[in-house]
């Protein structure tokens, strides 16, 4: 410790920044998918974390008790056709596309959401999640909706196809967004209706919408409307806060994410590649999250973890919107536990406020 007293718990120090309040300190959230950490750190298989409700929370709440964190239990079930687990395995992915051509989008059917095994998973999930809360878990649900139909389609089609139909075949991929909004539309009212809307946090994001992949005049056609619509769907539902992770190099794609609705407040988290000024400039009543680089924590050593948490904490706190440390990216499976430690210690060295 720093010889400060610590009096508020992570879960109140964000909810305090839902209220537009200032924290004692800044919030240490260690990603919302640190799913596969928590499987290393109890000596289990990472597929563990994606495929056994109970397991899973069990594990996440445990690492995020041990570690002081805020808690945000993630399982990701609905629309992942498979699953993959090796050494080197991070996170589940779609290995088995249902479009692989322009026929295929007419063919593809809703799934009856009652029957769909990754409904009835995450369903468990969110229920056992919202019994019991300990106090560093500030949601009963953090609700994986994934609120941008141009993410939907790279899950459902392949993202090289999806990238070629832009550039030759814009009226498919146009087709293709409408229909992604109407299933995602389906997702949120069935979670609606099994949950309602409060204490519930919505995730959304950005990733194959990255300027690595797509140009900024891209984004403004393809991905910016659909993403305003549906995020604006989710407010509109009565959802007070929207976590959206805008992933990877997006600084030319950042003049057009600023008019995209987060909430009030919205949580706005950012890849390493995006200066946290850059994103409180374009969301200056937002809280920012970010944004260690990820691989510092599982490349590098304590001192130089250490100092790369400083030098991110001291330029959030001086946020106006609101600022949680955090790393960019999904939290390194197989960092060690001797820089997860100088993270923490950075944290509480830096991130109090006067």
């Amino acid at each position: 410790m720093n010889g400060k007293k610590s009096y508020m718990t992570e879960g109140q120090r964000v909810i305090s920044l839902l209220k537009r309040e200032k924290p004692d300190r800044v919030p240490l959230w260690p990603f919302f998918d640190m799913t596969g950490f928590a499987a290393v750190y109890h000596n289990r298989p990472i597929i563990d974390a994606y495929s056994d409700a109970k397991i899973s929370l069990e594990m996440q709440r445990k690492v995020c008790q041990d570690f002081n964190w805020i808690c945000s239990p993630f399982f990701p079930a609905f629309g992942a056709a498979d699953f993959g687990d090796s050494e080197f395995s991070q996170a589940p992915s779609t290995t088995v596309f249902p479009i692989e051509s322009e026929d295929d989008i007419s063919k593809l059917k809703m799934p009856d959401l009652t029957k769909s095994i990754g409904i009835v998973r995450e369903e468990e999930f969110y229920r056992l999640s919202a019994q019991d809360r300990p106090e560093n878990q500030p949601f009963k649900i953090s609700l994986i909706l994934y609120a941008n139909p141009f993410e939907w389609a790279g899950r459902l089609c392949r993202p090289e196809l999806l990238n070629r139909w832009i550039l030759k075949k814009p009226d498919t991929v146009h087709r293709l967004l409408r229909l992604m909004v109407d299933v995602m539309t389906e997702v949120m009212n069935y979670w609606y209706n099994a949950f309602g809307t409060e204490d519930v946090l919505v995730m959304s994001g950005g990733v194959i919408c990255s300027n690595q992949l797509i140009s900024p005049r891209q984004f403004a056609q393809f991905v910016l409307p659909t993403l305003k619509e549906f995020h604006q769907k989710v407010l509109d539902k009565g959802y007070k806060h929207i976590y959206c992770h805008v992933c990877g190099e997006q600084n030319l794609n950042m003049p057009h994410w600023q008019y995209v609705p987060m909430g009030n407040p919205g949580i706005v988290g950012i890849g390493h590649e995006v200066a946290l000024e850059k994103a409180a400039e374009y969301f200056p009543k937002d809280i920012i999250l970010g944004n260690l680089e990820p691989a510092i924590l599982q490349t590098k050593s304590p001192e130089e973890v250490y100092n790369a948490t400083r030098d991110v904490i001291q330029r959030g706190k001086k946020l106006p919107g609101g600022f949680i440390f955090s790393t960019g990216c999904q939290f390194p499976p197989r960092a060690s536990l001797e820089n997860v430690r100088a993270m923490n210690k950075a944290v509480d060295d830096f991130g109090w406020y006067e």
